[in-house]
Parts: C-alpha cells; sequence; structure tokens
C-alpha cells in the first residue's frame, strides 16, 4: 500500500473513532485540543478510574482512554490530540463535502440525519466552515422541531467551548432564537440562559466583542424584568472587569455609575471612552427633545442651559482628575490625560449652543493638558486653537 493510501486509512480511521465517541456521550459539553504529551498525565491525574459522572457513557469511555491516544474524554470533557487536528479535519472536510453534495443533488431526506452527524464533526474541528453551518440551517428549517432547535444551540455552545469568539457560532444562536420566536413557550428561560452563557465565554475570553454583541442582541427578547435583571448583573460583573470595553458597550445610561468607576480606578481608559459613548446617547436625547421628537420639543433656552449645566459639572470632574501626586505615580499622570483628552473630545461634539463661551472653559483645559504632558505642549495648542475657530 502506498503512502498517501497508508495516510488516507489513517485519516479515516480517525474519522470512525471521532464520530464514535460524539455518538457514544451526547452530553459531551466541552472540547479541547491537547499536546500528545499531556495524555501521560491526563491517566495518571485520573488514577486508573475513568467514570464518567453521568450519562451512561463510562464504559465506552474507559475502552476509549485506555485503547486510543489520540482523544480523551472524561466526565463529558474531550481532548484531541494537536498531533491529528490536520489529518481528522481533512478526512471530516472530504466525508461532509461528499455527502453534502449528494443530499444537494438528490434531495434525499435519508442523507439529513448523515449530514448532521458529519456537520458536527466538521464544525468541532473548524468552527468557522460556513457551508456546514448553512447544512445544518437547511435540514432544521425544514424539520421545524424544538429538539432539534436545541441540539443547535448545544452544538454551538460547544464550539464556543473552544473558539468563544467564533462569528459563525454566535450568528448560529441567533438564528436558532429567531427561528423560535413566537412558537416556543419557554423562550424566556432560553433568552435568559443564553446571556448567562455569554457571561461564562466572557470570563474565559476577556474582549469578547461577538458575546457582548449578542448580548445587546438578546435584549431586544427580553421582559422588562429581564432587562433590569441584565443591568445589575453586568454592572457588578463590569464592576470586576473595568478594562473590558466589551461590557460597557453593553450598557447604556449610566453617567454616575461611570463617574463613580472612573475616581475608585484611576487610570482606566476604557471607563473614559465609555464615558464618550454616554455621553453621545445624551446629546441625541437632547437634540430629539430640541426638535419634539420625543413628543413635545423643549425651549432652546431650557436646552441651552442643561448643556451648560452639564459641561460644568463635566469640567468640575476635569479638576478632580487631573491633580497629580508629587511621586508622579503613573495611573494619576494617565487619568489626567485621559481627562483633558475627553474634554477636548466632548467641546469638539457639544452642539452648538447660544450663550455658551467655551474660551475660558478651552483655556483650563490647555492648562491642565500642558501640565500634565508638557512635552506634547504644541500638539495641545494646536488641538486647542482649532476648537476656538
Amino acid at each position: 500500500m502506498s503512502e498517501k493510501s497508508n495516510s488516507e486509512a489513517f485519516a479515516s480511521d480517525l474519522l470512525k473513532q471521532f464520530l464514535y465517541i460524539l455518538e457514544s456521550d451526547p452530553l459531551i459539553d466541552e472540547v479541547g485540543f491537547i499536546h500528545p504529551s499531556q495524555f501521560a498525565a491526563l491517566k495518571e491525574e485520573a488514577g486508573g478510574s475513568l467514570s464518567s459522572s453521568g450519562g451512561g457513557a463510562s464504559q465506552s469511555q474507559n475502552a476509549l482512554n485506555n485503547e486510543i491516544t489520540d482523544f480523551w474524554i472524561r466526565d463529558h470533557k474531550l481532548g484531541i490530540s494537536t498531533q491529528i487536528v490536520i489529518s481528522l479535519y481533512k478526512a471530516a472536510k472530504n466525508a461532509f463535502m461528499d455527502l453534502h453534495r449528494q443530499y444537494k443533488t438528490s434531495n434525499n431526506e435519508t442523507l439529513e440525519n448523515v449530514v448532521m452527524i458529519h456537520s458536527r464533526a466538521l464544525l468541532l474541528l473548524s468552527c468557522d466552515f460556513g457551508t456546514a453551518w448553512n447544512s445544518r440551517k437547511l435540514i432544521a428549517s425544514k424539520k421545524q422541531l424544538l429538539p432539534i432547535f436545541m441540539d443547535e444551540l448545544r452544538l454551538s455552545a460547544l464550539v464556543l467551548s473552544y473558539s468563544p469568539k467564533s462569528e459563525q457560532a454566535w450568528s448560529h444562536r441567533r438564528w436558532v432564537i429567531n427561528m423560535l420566536s413566537g412558537r416556543c413557550s419557554t423562550l424566556q428561560d432560553i433568552i435568559e440562559r443564553e446571556s448567562e452563557l455569554v457571561e461564562k465565554f466572557a470570563e474565559k475570553s476577556k474582549m469578547n466583542y461577538r458575546a457582548w454583541n449578542h448580548r445587546c442582541w438578546l435584549v431586544s427578547y427580553m421582559t422588562r424584568e429581564q432587562v433590569l435583571h441584565e443591568l445589575k448583573r453586568s454592572r457588578n460583573w463590569a464592576g470586576l472587569h473595568i478594562a473590558d470595553n466589551s461590557c460597557f458597550h453593553y450598557r447604556r445610561e449610566e453617567l454616575d455609575w461611570n463617574e463613580a468607576l472612573i475616581k475608585r480606578y484611576v487610570g482606566r481608559e476604557a471607563l473614559w471612552l465609555h464615558r464618550r459613548f454616554l455621553c453621545l446617547y445624551w446629546m441625541r436625547y437632547l437634540a430629539a427633545n430640541l426638535l419634539g421628537i420625543s413628543g413635545q420639543s423643549e425651549p432652546r433656552c431650557s436646552i441651552d442651559n442643561d448643556i451648560k449645566s452639564f459641561l460644568d459639572h463635566e469640567f468640575c470632574l476635569l479638576d478632580s482628575c487631573s491633580t497629580v501626586p508629587d511621586d508622579d505615580f503613573e495611573d494619576f499622570q494617565a487619568q489626567a490625560i485621559h481627562s483633558a483628552s475627553y474634554m477636548l473630545w466632548l467641546t469638539k461634539h457639544i452642539p452648538k449652543s447660544q450663550g455658551i463661551d467655551l474660551q475660558d472653559k478651552l483655556s483650563d483645559l490647555l492648562r491642565v493638558l500642558n501640565k500634565v504632558c508638557p512635552e506634547r505642549s504644541s500638539l495641545w495648542d494646536y488641538l486647542v486653537k482649532n476648537h476656538c475657530e
């Protein structure tokens, strides 16, 4: 037998083992890729006892872990050796694409289950394989069965366990929820679990914009009580992860809380960036009132007073954040720079209003900038001058 034939036969055997494992334990909830050298340590750690924590797959797991060194499965956690990933992926891709072509050509319903089995195996090896995701959408759409849609949520969660930033997996979950909307009596329970899932993967994968974007999307399906609960829960989470800008993007009106965090955690840029977002939202609110979009327009003088009051408050915040102690602690210097940069940005974006003179405020701002960062004095002079023109 040629070397190529040996390689293909080896890959085919790997795929059979992989499919057998997935069928043997339908409760697998986590997938990871491990170096071959770790298998011995895993067996030693198991102490020779490989019983499952439930689900009736303990005997098959014992056999697999004792006889196979390319996969590890215990307590519904699946490990795949990095040494075989490429060969296994090629075999899974070829098998799936062959079945996919047959199904598209014949539209034979007997092939649907096989396509679903092989697309699952492929997606656990290549999370962004769009054709595999689309094939599952097609079959699930035809079946319109709740258990199948729930299987899709389980599979995408399993994919996210090893690739928590997979756009395809998050998108697939949104598609499933859209399909369930109006047809599932337990949709609100599913939405609540979705939010918990986002928090789980946000903890596992920092700055996970895709996860938090998914959570933002979920809000439109939430009840009022769920939204209030989300605000409280995400506030607690954000207070412990103040460098993670993705969570702040998820939240909306909360200037007072943002200010409290700014004063508590000195020199954190994410908090100042979030304040910019909040200010834009606030200014849109004022603009809506001025134009009467909210139902009844407010007088121009009232809007001007609101803007002036807001600016006064923000410049007071600047004063409190622009003091750099004698020890020249870097966080305090960063705080002063972030606060001054924020005010420079704010005065540029504030609506043009009668009776609000920014000249004195900009002069104070320039003094702060030159004090905390004198090496950039020419830049500050240029920027402030442009504001005045």
